[in-house]
């Protein structure tokens, strides 16, 4: 998370736009919406791209490698990526296109590997911040497993949605407590610390 020397603390907005994407997905996996609403998602998520690549962006200028760095990677791929394959996806689905959409399976596994292997680095955040990284880190493999065709969708994708809505709703709390506590300078939101100091 962002300090507060120079820049303002950019993170909670970071953190909604995360949370959208969780919930938006939650509700596509668990079936509370019907993939006609795909190119509606494919808007959200590019307006979510804005948000977090500026977050990200002013992470790393304020030295938070590991803030900033997934920030980006998110604002790229789970936001922007994620928004232009849903136009893609419906339009093939329309047209009779046909395409080998398993490829976004092996590119989600990367993303899962990334996110697997940085969450050690969570461990020094505040505990909601771990918490939003360790559901993440259950519902990204899944869904990169999906993709790919190794496991049921039918079976895997609620697993997968109830994983991402756990994240986006620790990730609105956390987003509040940053700006809550701000706001009148003491902890009116409870933020346990890091699991290491």
């Amino acid at each position: 998370m962002s300090g507060q020397k120079g820049w303002a603390n950019p993170a909670p907005a970071g953190l909604v736009a995360l949370a959208m994407a969780c919930f938006t997905f939650y509700a596509v996996l668990t079936g509370k919406v019907d993939h006609s609403c795909i190119p509606l998602l494919g808007c959200w998520l590019i307006g979510g791209f804005v948000i977090q690549l500026v977050v990200g962006i002013i992470e790393l200028l304020d030295n938070n490698s590991t803030g900033g760095n997934v920030f980006l990677f998110f604002s790229a791929f789970f936001m922007l990526v994620g928004g232009m394959e849903f136009f893609v996806k419906f339009m093939a689905h329309n047209n009779g296109w046909v395409i080998d959409a398993r490829i976004d399976g092996w590119a989600w596994m990367s993303l899962a590997i990334a996110l697997l292997l940085w969450t050690p680095a969570y461990f020094k955040a505040p505990l909601i911040l771990t918490l939003v990284v360790l559901a993440l880190d259950v519902a990204v493999p899944i869904v990169a497993f999906m993709d790919m065709g190794v496991i049921a969708k039918a079976t895997w994708a609620p697993v997968a949605g109830y994983f991402l809505m756990l994240s986006g709703l620790l990730a609105l709390y956390l987003s509040s407590a940053i700006i809550v506590n701000t706001a009148f300078d003491k902890q009116v939101f409870p933020s346990p610390g890091p699991i290491i100091a």
